[in-house]
């Protein structure tokens, strides 16, 4: 990407932004280098990888960046043999500690796939860190137990300092004391020693090892404990060696680890630049920009990132219906920000940055992006000249090639206006040979008729409000700008007769372009107003269309509550009924033993009694049935057929033919909904009643008790082409009928094909009390297409 655009445009800025949302030097780092990318895929994973970082901090989660140090230099040292000090051992362990606290919050999440591809470079390290923390304490300092050695060592050290501290205790309170200049103990070159008075050295003998600033004292090492100080050198340099060799082995762990340490910092350094652009996402209230293969570019309400206070949102397109835009209007209102703007968008995306834009952002990933701003809002000078700007151009057709996008800020301005236009429509047109998509800012109006006269290429100009005489800085696409020198001339207090002997010296041609224009700007004004009232008025469709959604989803789910609810009452009705009805068998079997008359009738008219009461319980009563009729799924509705939603409560038109779920498009006011036939009754009572189909094709009515009839039933029950539920229906009362009428045994015909009908009757009868056993027919029974069940006396 061009260097002088990327200065120009302020990239470095948004750089900065983002390292000041990173947790670690190594994340910096990426940031420092962070250029646009020109590979569509590139850019397609630098998107998706911010995106997964904001999801994170949208939902609340802190990616755990704390205690990670940048162990390059550590490693590279201990690879060459050097060793390491406690304190860089101790960064080593932190940040091993770290990385594995950072792995595994990252395979914790879900939807992460570019994040969790990172965190598998993470490394564990767990031996590496317990060898570390086992021989180095937190504040960096080996411990006494690093090895048996060392412990020795130091016991021996705190047992003869005890000694000579004791010895010199008693040597600075005892007779030597008015030698003193202090009565206390130091410590010189690694010595103890005693501050002794210059006048007298002779009275205390030692080794002198230092004398005070004022000349006035001497540090001398008494002679009594000489060879002790000696024996704690000795103590000393065994100590050293023993913890420079502890050091060194734990160097060496560190270098075996060299190559996995050096992916795990990788990794962090991404995973934190990843985390910064979240956080920058986030900040901004940016979007993910939607990416496309073509070179274009469409903004809705974008806003300039590096612009403080309330910035004006402004929607601009680019190489969808043009590749050239002209922008014209006044100075100061946002043509050189809105140029800004597009180029540090194209930037930013290709940098795998989210834009401050709303949803719908489109760009495409341009190979180019080329800038000449160099007017009184440039960032790099204060006066721009038309050589300066001949040059950049220059520069720009000299290194255009491929897909790019081309910026040009004053096209044409610091020279004769005639010949400046000119230069501009040329550079335009050579621009658009080119392939180049150019948007450009110009006071010429040759310009604006130019954009009108040539395809692919459109006027802009942004807003001037000439009631206030402020520009409002909103960019209108396909409306040229207008100079508004008159209007606003007159409202600063010119003189009208001034105003008006000015429009005299334009010629008509002039006069005329310009209250076009003039014209065009109080119709969108117009426009605008409409298209506000529009959305708004859409608005509050869509509000009650949710609200009528939401009541019908709620009476949706109280229905479905309801049928629930009355589906369970019905089952434990049903099996209170089965359960009186097989006493009721049980009764009737014993009275058919024991064949006494008189038993029998009572136990038969006990029977009878005992079943209508449980038929009574099973059926619905004449008011329930009435509501289930009006409940029924109406016949043959068709488009224009007027229905009541029940659970709406209001009445409308249907749309469409039923589909395969039986539901039906409804208008009903403003409201088009689609709802489920269950939900409708037809609104006429002149129209022929709901038929029999839905619910009522589900009720089932209760038959009378008829023994006589039952003992001439057939002892087998024919299957074949039913469902499975359908047919364990048929079995079950086919056995009530069996038992009823005292058959030994039946024959169940289900047929052979897949076999799923026998296993459920098989699966139904060995769960049965009524049958004592059951097999499979035999020869000429039926073989594995009958079953047959032997019932219990």
């Amino acid at each position: 990407m061009d260097e002088r655009t990327l200065r120009t445009l302020e990239f470095a800025k948004i750089k900065e932004m983002l390292a000041e949302r990173t947790a670690t030097s190594l994340g910096r780092e990426v940031v420092e280098s962070l250029a646009p990318a020109t590979d569509f895929l590139e850019v397609q994973h630098r998107q998706a990888e911010t995106s997964e970082a904001r999801r994170l901090y949208e939902g609340g989660h802190a990616i755990p960046l704390g205690g990670l140090h940048d162990l390059r230099a550590h490693v590279q040292r201990a690879v060459r043999g050097g060793v390491l000090d406690p304190g860089d051992l101790l960064d080593v362990a932190d940040t091993a500690a770290s990385s594995r606290r950072l792995k595994r919050f990252l395979e914790e999440q879900e939807g992460l796939p570019i994040l969790t591809a990172l965190s598998r470079m993470l490394g564990t390290f767990h031996h590496l860190e317990a060898e570390i923390r086992q021989a180095v304490d937190e504040h960096g300092e080996v411990r006494d137990d690093a090895s048996p050695a060392l412990a020795e060592i130091r016991r021996s050290m705190r047992i003869l300092q005890n000694r000579m501290k004791e010895r010199l205790d008693a040597f600075v309170r005892g007779s030597a004391a008015k030698y003193l200049q202090d009565p206390i103990v130091t410590i010189r070159e690694g010595r103890f020693v005693v501050p002794v008075k210059i006048e007298y050295r002779a009275q205390v003998p030692g080794i002198v090892h230092d004398q005070s600033a004022s000349g006035s004292t001497l540090f001398i090492e008494p002679m009594a404990i000489v060879e002790m100080n000696n024996d704690l050198r000795e103590l000393a340099l065994k100590e050293h060696e023993e913890v420079e060799r502890i050091l060194a082995r734990l160097s060496s762990l560190v270098a075996g680890e060299a190559d996995a340490l050096l992916d795990t910092l990788q990794a962090v350094a991404q995973i934190d630049f990843a985390s910064a652009k979240g956080k920058l996402s986030l900040d901004l209230d940016c979007t993910e920009p939607e990416l496309v293969r073509e070179p274009i570019l469409e903004i809705h309400k974008g806003r300039h990132p590096l612009l403080k206070g309330r910035v004006v949102p402004i929607d601009v397109h680019i190489g969808i219906t043009f590749d050239t835009l002209v922008i014209t209007g006044p100075n100061t209102g946002g043509k050189t920000v809105a140029l800004k703007t597009m180029g540090l968008f194209v930037l930013m995306a290709q940098a795998g940055l989210h834009l401050p834009a709303g949803h719908g952002t489109r760009v495409g990933v341009f190979q180019q992006v080329f800038v000449d701003i160099g007017d009184e809002q440039s960032i790099e000078q204060s006066l721009s000249t038309f050589s300066g700007h001949m040059t950049n151009i220059i520069r720009i057709l000299d290194a255009l090639e491929g897909p790019a996008l081309v910026l040009l800020d004053e096209l044409g301005a610091g020279t004769d206006p005639t010949e400046g236009a000119a230069l501009a429509m040329s550079i335009l047109e050579h621009l658009h040979k080119r392939g180049a998509k150019t948007v450009a800012t110009t006071h010429y109006s040759e310009l604006k008729t130019y954009a009108y006269t040539r395809s692919r290429v459109e006027n802009a100009s942004v807003e001037f409000d000439v009631e206030t005489l402020r520009p409002t800085f909103r960019l209108l696409i396909g409306v040229p700008g207008s100079s508004n020198a008159f209007e606003i001339s007159r409202r600063l207090g010119l003189s009208p007769h001034i105003v008006d002997r000015a429009r005299q010296f334009l010629t008509q041609e002039q006069e005329r372009v310009e209250d076009l224009i003039q014209g065009i700007h109080a119709t969108r004004a117009e426009l605008e107003k409409e298209r506000a009232e529009a959305h708004r008025l859409r608005a509050e469709a869509q509000r009650m269309r949710e609200e009528y959604e939401r009541r019908y989803g709620d009476a949706q789910r109280k229905a479905a509550e309801t049928v629930e609810k009355a589906r369970a009452q019905a089952q434990q009705i049903l099996a209170t009924a089965r359960r009186e009805a097989e006493a009721v068998i049980a009764e009737l079997k014993q009275a058919l033993r024991e064949q006494r008359e008189a038993e029998r009738m009572q136990a038969i008219q006990s029977a009878r009694s005992r079943l209508a009461r449980a038929r009574q319980a099973v059926e619905p009563t004449e008011e329930e049935q009435r509501a289930r009729r009006r409940g029924e799924v109406p016949r043959g509705l068709k488009p224009g057929d007027k229905v009541r939603v029940v659970s709406l409560d209001t009445t409308g038109y249907v749309l469409s033919e039923p589909d395969a779920d039986g539901n039906v498009l409804v208008q009903a006011g403003i409201l088009k909904m689609t709802v489920s036939l269950t939900d409708l009754e037809r609104a006429s009572e002149e129209q022929p009643a709901a038929g029999a189909g839905g619910p009522a094709r589900m009720r089932t009515h209760g038959k009378g008790l008829a023994v006589s009839k039952a003992r001439e039933m057939s002892p087998e029950v024919d299957l074949r082409g039913l469902m499975v539920e359908e047919a364990l229906e048929r079995v079950d009362k086919f056995l009530d009928d069996a038992v009823l009428a005292g058959l030994p045994q039946v024959r169940i015909i289900h047929g052979k094909g897949t076999g799923a009908l026998r296993k459920a009757v098989t699966e139904a009868l060995r769960h049965d009390r009524r049958v004592e056993s059951y097999r499979l027919g035999g020869v000429g029974e039926g073989g594995d297409g009958v079953t047959v069940a032997k019932l219990r006396e």
